[in-house]
């Protein structure tokens, strides 16, 4: 993985997704329905909600808006009953793609999904046939140039719990089992450190070379899924250069 960029990866897909502002807050408002559904509505006590909240508020989605969609997930206001759906495929070159899901409606979805796939020339494989490629892990990216001294990160994050840190030109990576996301999130706000991101989110194991042409199709699928009202996020592990993007 030495010199590829996991922050930057993302973020060649990412700008054009969360231009669409109104599109981006009903998919976040659906990631806080269901993490409240399963969890309650008290993010101290549900640390999924309250990363989909810190998320929701990164994004400077309106207040009124979080609480509406807490009050759906816990019942208190009359809501939608989504289902979380992890679709699998590959892109041209043999890609992995992943793409994950909240619907109300799985049959439409899924012939939705399935139609992005083919007219990218591409494909969706059965559970488990691209999900081994990633770990799902938290992630934190954070600007070097702004935050310099990598040793005394690296103490604030490992005593709490993060399972390494690595420098990719400009950017300090780290990287955390999902259950310790809350802890050293803690511990970089006590540092005086504001990441540039930070996810819990599905990372490949090995990004994987491409040449342009290739990315560029991998690209243009993402950003049909990611236009799909039911995707709320999607990861591939193909390393995305700016030219692709193009």
């Amino acid at each position: 993985m030495a010199g590829h960029s996991h922050y930057k990866n993302m973020v060649r897909h990412k700008n054009a997704v969360d231009a669409k502002r109104g599109k981006l807050f009903s998919k976040l408002s659906r990631y806080i329905i269901i993490a409240a559904r399963n969890g309650g509505g008290d993010p101290t006590m549900n640390l999924k909600l309250r990363y989909a909240i810190d998320k929701a508020r990164s994004v400077s989605m309106p207040k009124e808006n979080i609480e509406r969609a807490i009050k759906r997930g816990t019942g208190e206001l009359e809501g939608v009953d989504y289902a979380e759906i992890l679709y699998e495929g590959r892109a041209a070159g043999g890609i992995a793609v992943l793409a994950e899901i909240l619907t109300d409606n799985r049959n439409r979805t899924a012939g939705e999904i399935k139609k992005i796939f083919e007219r990218a020339n591409a494909e969706v494989g059965k559970p488990g046939s691209a999900a081994y490629l990633f770990d799902r892990k938290g992630f934190f990216a954070v600007d070097a140039t702004k935050y310099p001294d990598e040793e005394r990160l690296m103490t604030a994050v490992l005593e709490a719990g993060a399972e390494d840190l690595t420098r990719e030109g400009d950017v300090f990576e780290i990287t955390c089992d999902p259950s310790s996301f809350s802890a050293v999130l803690d511990a970089l706000t006590a540092a005086d450190v504001e990441p540039a991101e930070a996810e819990v989110k599905y990372l490949a194991k090995t990004l994987q070379d491409v040449d342009v042409e290739t990315g560029r199709k991998v690209v243009r699928l993402m950003e049909a899924l990611d236009d799909h009202d039911d995707v709320q996020t999607v990861h591939t592990d193909a390393a995305l250069t700016e030219e692709m993007g193009e």
